[in-house]
């Protein structure tokens, strides 16, 4: 589990209060707060009591991340979405990339959740020569490998992300959306859901497999 690393600028947790409504923000895979703090004012600016948590291991650095896995991140979405519903009754979600696969498997978990907004929620990519792969590369030695780091087209415009991505984290995400996709029939809070027409990451069929497994009132 991630430690005591130095929190990069920018990539801060963030918070605001406001009323009875609430917003948990969360961010993407190898990302860190920065990418989601304009969504996160927009709430606050309507109104919403926002959290937006650094994710362990995120905003840091690789080698800090290459410490933690799924169950890190997932405890720390829980843990702060469980402060924010004592002061919040009601609590939309919104999650870009896999802040979206953590924000759904939340949903999964916690029926007091009254809201999904996924964005590019990462899904549908656990394949197996993916994790044949992954394994491969570990049993050679390789614990780190090069990453997209912020996918954004428009100029001027960049995200606080890694350049690179630790294999055992990213293999521990691939199992999780396994389990992520099978619990989507828990999911039956409303659920918006966002892709972008250009990504290089995320596939837009895995927004298909949202809307199509969800049962609750689904749109995009």
């Amino acid at each position: 589990m991630s430690g005591s690393a130095e929190v990069l600028p920018g990539a801060e947790a963030w918070s605001a209060s406001g009323g009875p409504a609430g917003a948990l923000v969360v961010h993407g895979f190898t990302g860190s707060p920065q990418s989601m703090r304009g969504l996160a004012e927009a709430y606050a600016a309507a109104g919403f009591t926002v959290e937006l948590p650094r994710l362990p291991g995120h905003g840091t650095s690789v080698e800090d991340m290459a410490t933690t896995t799924w169950s890190d991140w997932s405890g720390a979405v829980v843990d702060a979405y469980r402060a924010l519903h004592a002061r919040c009754p009601r609590i939309v979600v919104a999650g870009l990339s896999m802040g979206g696969t953590l924000s759904l498997w939340l949903a999964s978990q916690e029926p007091t959740v009254a809201g999904v907004v996924a964005i590019n929620a990462a899904l549908g990519m656990n394949d197996d020569s993916l994790r044949q792969g992954l394994d491969e590369l570990l049993a050679a030695g390789t614990e780190i490998i090069p990453g997209v780091g912020g996918d954004i087209a428009e100029e001027g415009v960049s995200e606080l992300a890694y350049d690179a991505v630790p294999v055992r984290s990213l293999l521990s995400f691939g199992e999780a959306m396994t389990e992520v996709e099978a619990g989507l029939s828990r999911v039956t809070c409303p659920v918006l859901v966002m892709n972008s027409p250009q990504d290089h990451v995320v596939p837009p069929v895995a927004s298909d497999l949202i809307a199509s497994r969800c049962p609750g009132r689904s749109s995009g």
